[in-house]
């Protein structure tokens, strides 16, 4: 039949016209870089589960929140480059050691939810991240004061949860934060090339606000499918 014989244009799919050249130069490093942290982080969270490295919250911790106030303040030049790059990876590295405690809850609960969550964060990053590139007018910049004002609000409902210990609203702000999320992929990416535009390169940076969306994703798919596996076996029972 005739629509069979269609052809797909893969060219015209990847095609982004409206976005200027040098943008879509700085966005093959920005992801190249992303990619580089991915192959560093999963590197941490091996060493963290299978080797037992680092195994202290306190350490991960202070060694993710010092690796980027080191990148933050080393400024962005070419002489700098391959320095930033080796402090990108250390925070990498740093923030998949940080992922170590959950996967571990994980492989206790069911195994299989790792690479389920893997693959469904792959999956949201990807489809938000194409919806943003494919967005002629930067029509999400709009979401930085909303995403913004609910990120807040999560904060403090998680602190306050603290002493009240409610499973509904953990549950809630897991759910709810999933979302926010995803839209911080949407903003953060138009926000990546609307700097660009604008004449700022620095894709080390750049890359951060994208690797902290993927983790972050990646951590909540984990806990709301761990919980959820935790539900159907007491239903079992």
């Amino acid at each position: 039949m005739d629509f069979l014989d269609r052809n797909i244009n893969f060219d015209a799919l990847l095609k982004f016209s409206h976005i200027s050249y040098s943008t879509q130069q700085h966005l093959k490093r920005v992801y190249s870089a992303f990619a580089l942290c991915m192959l560093v982080a999963a590197a941490g969270a091996y060493a963290n589960v299978v080797l037992g490295f680092l195994q202290g919250n306190f350490l991960v911790f202070a060694g993710t929140l010092g690796t980027m106030l080191w990148l933050m303040f080393t400024p962005h030049s070419s002489e700098n480059e391959k320095k930033r790059l080796g402090i990108l990876a250390a925070f990498a590295f740093f923030s998949g050691c940080g992922l170590g405690p959950i996967l571990n809850l994980c492989i206790a609960v069911n195994p299989s939810i790792i690479p389920t969550a893997f693959l469904g964060t792959s999956v949201i990053f990807i489809c938000f991240t194409l919806s943003a590139l494919y967005s002629r007018s930067r029509s999400f910049l709009f979401l930085g004061g909303i995403l913004m004002s609910a990120l807040s609000l999560l904060t403090i409902s998680s602190l306050v949860n603290i002493f009240i210990g409610s499973v509904f609203l953990f549950k809630m702000h897991m759910y709810v934060g999933l979302l926010v999320m995803c839209g911080f992929v949407l903003f953060d990416t138009q926000l990546i090339i609307d700097k660009a535009e604008r004449g700022d390169k620095d894709y080390v940076w750049h890359c951060v606000d994208l690797f902290l969306d993927f983790i972050t994703i990646f951590r909540k798919l984990m806990i709301i499918l761990a919980m959820n596996e935790k539900d159907k076996k007491k239903e079992r029972k």
